[in-house]
């Protein structure tokens, strides 16, 4: 005789799992839009058809859940970063620099182009390296650091004769470059009065690649 099925809590729903992900992509929708301070649990449960007391069941407080939808795709990139070093290090040559840097750039690069949610969480990760707050920069270390500690050391082993707080300096620059880049773009005709035109994100890509690594290559 078969067991019956657990019961579920009380007020716990049916589809938590879709729901939870409904939520999660709205709330990316409006940080993004609006920030956080300009967001309210009342805004994310409108766009997202529910009301604020099923998204407090989920995740508690406002923080939590922009916590979360931060975590969500940021260890996505970050754990991408990770695959594509590994790639590279498993070749019988030595990797380049041109190629280590556009290793940490191509998942950045990827999320922007794969459609409006990752638009979103590209303008919403921009927000968020502005914020000096010490919340967000625990949570920037959280998400990231242990890829870009990894980058750092394979940029500091083919280049030995720069030290490697020199390179994590530049690391720094480095960030600082695509995340304009990505959130940015239309600066490019206005600092070269129109000249450039419409450039696809591939060429985009490789110029900044070229000019990241002679930046992180040059003697000291």
């Amino acid at each position: 005789m078969s067991k019956p099925s657990p019961r579920r809590g009380p007020g716990r729903p049916k589809d938590d799992g879709e729901l939870r992900e409904r939520i999660v992509d709205q709330a990316e929708l409006a940080f993004a839009e609006r920030g956080f301070a300009g967001t309210s649990l009342r805004d994310v449960a409108a766009q997202a058809g529910v009301n604020q007391a099923l998204i407090r069941y989920y995740f508690g407080s406002k923080q939590d859940l922009f916590d979360e939808v931060f975590r969500r795709k940021g260890s996505s990139i970050s754990g991408r970063r990770h695959v594509l070093l590994d790639q590279l290090l498993a070749r019988p040559e030595t990797p380049g620099v041109a190629q280590i840097i556009r290793a940490y750039l191509q998942p950045q690069w990827d999320m922007k182009n794969s459609g409006p949610a990752g638009a979103a969480f590209v303008r919403l990760q921009a927000r968020l390296h502005a914020e000096p707050e010490e919340h967000a920069l625990r949570l920037r270390r959280e998400v990231y650091d242990a890829s870009v500690l990894r980058y750092i050391q394979a940029l500091s082993a083919i280049l030995p004769a720069i030290p490697r707080a020199t390179i994590s300096m530049r690391m720094a620059f480095l960030v600082g470059t695509y995340l304009f880049m990505l959130n940015d773009l239309g600066r490019l005709n206005d600092l070269t009065e129109g000249q450039i035109g419409e450039l696809d994100s591939e060429t985009i890509l490789e110029d900044m690649v070229r000019f990241l690594s002679a930046g992180i290559s040059a003697a000291v």
